[in-house]
């Protein structure tokens, strides 16, 4: 068995509200420290060896994955313009090549290419990089250049660059740091981009013209307030540039004609504290998606251009409680919703006469959302479609006749019969009387009598919803008779805003609750065996896990904890950290007593206790701008000090890359067969250690 490698404990003191503390692992926050890179190393020195007796079954996971997935594959192409616009993929490559071929009878003539064009390879663009991650990828409106940007250590600091299609070759100009959107306008000649500050947090709005240098860009909008986001983007319709400045709970746009983006950009309506709304055109008017009037979940109203405040703004999709309207899309002659009721979510077709319709699945729990819909006068929309045993699919339908065709299902390689899967719906009791859904699916010769090993997963933060989904790599736990569950806490979006406020802020606990209540229903209901049981989450869900496994760790033979989110307290008290003001609306700022006896009661690295711990594998990544890394390896540190019992506690620090892990396909594929290879052996279902 190897010996795990002991953080030093460094007496470092530092101040929040309540008076100084002393955090013993405070020196790991110096990644230009030699201690703390070795530390790092030795962590992961620790975790492969003690890793390398499951090499087989890694081996054999990895091996799963790759047969059943397609390697060679091409995305449906589409349409825009004289153009199809896909994605192809080839085996032995990492990375994906972005291509475009003459549309069906799009006329030949000079400077038509008959042939598939290779607009940009993420293999040659990457290939002296450890980590590629591609931002912006935008076409020119004229179809004769594509705007595209690049990350290549994971730090989200982007290199803006131009191609000119007609040659295959890049441009002069390019733009070195840069976040990771962007839009053309339609005057031929304009890019715009935008710039973060030294938080990570996307503050200004910048115009570049083609053929001059980045030098000679010209600002066009700056966000001061630090809880504010910016970004940029164009409609459909090619109307319009929208700039929207957003916080977590407050949001203001501005608009400009894409034809002239030089012009002054035109205000929607002023922020007020706790106001959102989204703006689109829609022929000729604005379509907005809002909160305004109490409207908690939202709904939709048009104005002019002309008179776009709030004072003339008129219902058209008035607010519905428990149905939460997240998105509109505008086409010529109809609007396509996208919103989430009953914890599923679903898209609705508006027409101009005021007849509408849901589109309609046979699956009670699925996802289903927009997919590329770059033509505004078409009558047919694509969406993307997918549940726990269904691959996700492209469909396109007409709107008006409801004629629907399958474009394509993801391939899956191999013995695949969707039959042998079964999913459930369970909703499971929880705090205040809550009822938690929680999406189920298991091979339908698993055995769901009490004895099932059962991996959770959860998020549960930022209104963000987490929809049931298709995984390739989960087939390998389902075909070993292992029960996945998916549960939906107070924190996430599925029932609407209420279901998010009430996993926020001071109401924080209810998610961690929730997630506690899930995993007793599991045992309840005889979908898993006691001691069976395997908590997974990331960064947000990584904090999820750190404080469940705190404050119930009887409950869980495991957990995986992915660039978690754990130093709660220090973190949202540090205002120099990337990400930390904009995030207190989030979590609340811990300078503020009442905020700070909150947050300590919860934050996983302050509430380490001398109690037995389930098996852990911790990952982060050293040029995360997101979680930082030294949160997971503190925490690490802390809990190799303080645990009992010898469940091993492991930490894997990627030193290349940032929040996502891995970038090439076959890495994050060989990335994932060793988390799922640490999950079956803490289920007993894989070699014994």
């Amino acid at each position: 068995m190897p010996t795990p490698p002991i953080a030093k404990r460094v007496p470092v003191v530092h101040s929040r509200h309540a008076g100084p503390v002393e955090d013993p692992w405070a020196w790991l926050r110096d990644r230009d420290d030699p201690d703390t890179l070795a530390y790092l190393r030795a962590e992961n020195a620790f975790a492969d060896e003690w890793l390398a007796p499951l090499k087989p079954t890694r081996d054999r996971i990895f091996d799963e994955i790759r047969n059943r997935t397609q390697e060679t594959d091409l995305s449906v192409p589409v349409p825009y313009g004289p153009w199809e616009y896909y994605v192809r993929t080839v085996e032995g490559l990492d990375y994906a090549l972005h291509c475009r071929r003459p549309a069906p009878g799009a006329p030949a003539g000079e400077g038509v290419v008959l042939d598939e064009v290779v607009m940009l390879d993420e293999n040659v663009e990457g290939a002296d990089a450890e980590y590629f991650d591609l931002g912006v990828l935008a076409i020119h409106p004229a179809h004769h250049l594509l705007a595209w940007s690049a990350d290549r250590d994971g730090s989200e600091d982007y290199e803006l660059r131009f191609r000119d299609l007609v040659t295959g070759r890049d441009l002069g100009d390019r733009v070195p740091v840069v976040s990771a959107g962007g839009c053309w306008a339609t005057d031929g000649e304009t890019f715009l981009y935008v710039r973060h500050d030294e938080a990570k947090r996307p503050h200004e709005v910048w115009r570049h013209r083609l053929g001059t240098t980045a030098d000679d860009d010209v600002l066009v909008c700056r966000e001061d307030d630090e809880r504010f986001w910016l970004d940029v983007d164009r409609t459909r319709s090619d109307r319009l540039l929208v700039i929207s400045s957003t916080s977590k709970t407050t949001s203001e746009a501005r608009l400009l004609p894409a034809d002239r983006p030089d012009a002054t950009p035109a205000l929607v309506a002023p922020r007020v504290d706790g106001l959102e709304y989204d703006v689109d055109d829609w022929n000729g008017r604005l379509v907005i998606v809002t909160n305004a009037d109490g409207a908690e979940d939202f709904k939709i109203v048009t104005a002019s251009p002309e008179r776009p405040g709030r004072a003339h703004w008129t219902d058209l999709v008035p607010h519905e409680p428990g149905r939460r309207v997240m998105s509109v899309d505008a086409f010529g002659g109809f609007l396509v919703v996208h919103e989430w009721a009953a914890a599923v979510p679903q898209l609705r077709v508006l027409f101009a006469d005021g007849t509408e319709r849901v589109l309609s699945f046979a699956t009670a729990a699925h996802d289903v959302k927009p997919d590329a819909n770059l033509d505004y006068a078409s009558s047919r929309y694509r969406f993307r479609y997918e549940a726990m045993a269904t691959p996700a699919s492209v469909l396109e339908e007409d709107v008006h006749s409801g004629d629907r065709r399958l474009l394509k299902q993801t391939p899956v390689l191999g013995d695949w019969d969707p039959a042998r899967y079964v999913t459930t719906r369970l909703w499971a009791p929880s705090a205040g009387g809550a009822s938690v859904p929680v999406d189920v699916v298991h091979h339908v010769d698993t055995p769901i009598d009490g004895t099932a090993p059962c991996l959770l997963y959860g998020y549960g933060a930022y209104e963000i919803s987490m929809p049931t989904y298709f995984s390739v790599p989960r087939l390998s736990l389902l075909d070993r008779g292992v029960v996945f569950a998916l549960v939906h806490p107070r924190g996430g979006g599925e029932l609407g805003r209420r279901w998010y406020l009430d996993g926020k802020l001071e109401h924080k606990q209810h998610t961690f609750d929730d997630v506690a209540a899930a995993a007793e229903h599991l045992l309840d209901q005889r979908y898993a065996g006691p001691g069976r049981i395997v908590l997974r989450g990331g960064s947000a869900g990584g904090l999820l896990v750190g404080a469940v496994i705190n404050q119930r760790p009887d409950l869980f033979a495991g957990a995986v904890a992915e660039v978690p989110f754990v130093d709660v307290v220090t973190t949202m008290s540090d205002p120099t950290l990337p990400l930390t003001i904009t995030e207190w609306e989030e979590w609340g700022d811990p300078r503020q007593p009442e905020f700070e006896r909150v947050i300590a009661a919860y934050s996983p690295y302050d509430n380490v206790r001398p109690d037995a711990y389930p098996a852990l594998f911790v990952t982060a990544g050293l040029n995360d701008p997101r979680v930082s890394f030294h949160e997971p390896a503190k925490w690490v540190a802390k809990l190799r000090a303080t645990a009992a019992g010898d469940a091993p506690i492991l930490l894997r620090t990627e030193l290349e890359a940032g929040h996502g892990g891995p970038s090439g396909r076959y890495d994050a594929w060989r990335d994932e067969a060793r988390t799922l290879s640490f999950v079956l052996w803490c289920m007993g279902l894989t070699t014994p250690h």
